[in-house]
């Protein structure tokens, strides 16, 4: 998630709406909303850039019952990178349930600092994950619904070395509007498709009503449990699969007295606008936003 920053006050951001809405987003933005978005943005690229980033994922594979050997032998069932580690590294054994990794002899690898040769690993969904340290790969095993897989990544991976920075629509204060959150009587489970054809599960506690350029909107935000009052939103505009990511966008916004400040100048891409190994959950059929939303990252030309 990215970093937070200090929103401005409501009753500030309220004003601002009402002021937007009578006409087309404003180029120029004020310059304390200017200063917070480029502070966000600084702090998005250096998450991105970090030696453990999403820049850095170079394999999902997802594992079998029985054993699945690893290395960079391209006999194995979870290929790691050439170079990066032994032709025969050690085999996740898959029971079903639980991941087994054994090392094969002479072959150190470490999980949280200590080296290993026979362990059950923890997937992401279970406590976890484990992360397991071979040589300078990082491996973690995650877990999809039925699905169970093992994540690599690489701090030299190409998509790393080679990132050149995003890019984004200039900062509008227009686009940061004030919507209302209309809670439904009882959460309702959500099932999202996602990039690699798993499905993935949230609770939707309402919706959020905003206008935007004197046009009416509604998305509904996605939470992991009925008490958070962070709200994560993907949507899909009428930039998407042009200046933006054809897949959609994500934005997490914040429940404050009914209300929810959506910045789009904070919508970013997800994962997968990066990498083919990412699991990215895709936007409901009920967030797609007729209008053009002229904010936050554009398509990253790099992928």
């Amino acid at each position: 998630m990215p970093e937070r920053h200090r929103p401005l006050s409501l009753s500030v951001l309220m004003l601002m709406t009402l002021a937007g809405c009578a006409a087309a987003p404003a180029p120029e933005p004020d310059p304390e909303h200017r200063e917070q978005i480029e502070q966000y943005r600084t702090s998005r690229e250096e998450r991105l850039r970090k030696a453990d980033g999403w820049l850095t994922l170079v394999g999902l594979f997802w594992l079998e019952p029985g054993d699945n050997p690893m290395g960079s032998d391209a006999s194995n069932k979870v290929v790691l990178p050439a170079g990066a580690a032994p032709p025969r590294a050690g085999n996740l054994v898959y029971d079903g349930r639980e991941v087994r990794l054994i090392a094969e002899p002479g072959v150190e690898i470490l999980v949280e600092d200590v080296s290993v040769t026979d362990r059950i690993l923890l997937a992401d969904a279970d406590g976890g994950p484990d992360v397991v340290r071979l040589g300078r790969l990082r491996l973690y095993v995650i877990r999809r619904e039925e699905r169970v897989g093992i994540r690599v990544k690489d701090p030299e991976s190409p998509v790393r070395l080679e990132f050149h920075g995003l890019d984004y629509f200039p900062v509008g204060s227009a686009y940061r509007v004030v919507g209302e959150f209309r809670p439904f009587p009882e959460p309702r489970e959500i099932e999202l498709a996602t990039a690699v054809g798993t499905r993935a599960h949230m609770l939707v506690p309402g919706e959020i009503a905003f206008s935007l350029g004197g046009r009416e909107h509604t998305l509904l935000p996605l939470v992991d449990s009925p008490d958070e009052t962070e709200f994560f939103l993907i949507f899909r505009d009428e930039t998407s699969g042009a200046e933006t990511y054809g897949a959609g966008r994500y934005l997490y916004a914040d429940l404050e007295d009914d209300k929810v400040v959506l910045d789009f100048n904070k919508a970013y891409n997800p994962p997968c606008a990066f990498t083919a190994f990412a699991t990215c959950s895709l936007p409901p059929p009920e967030n797609r936003i007729a209008s053009r939303i002229e904010a936050g990252e554009k398509a990253y030309a790099g992928h």
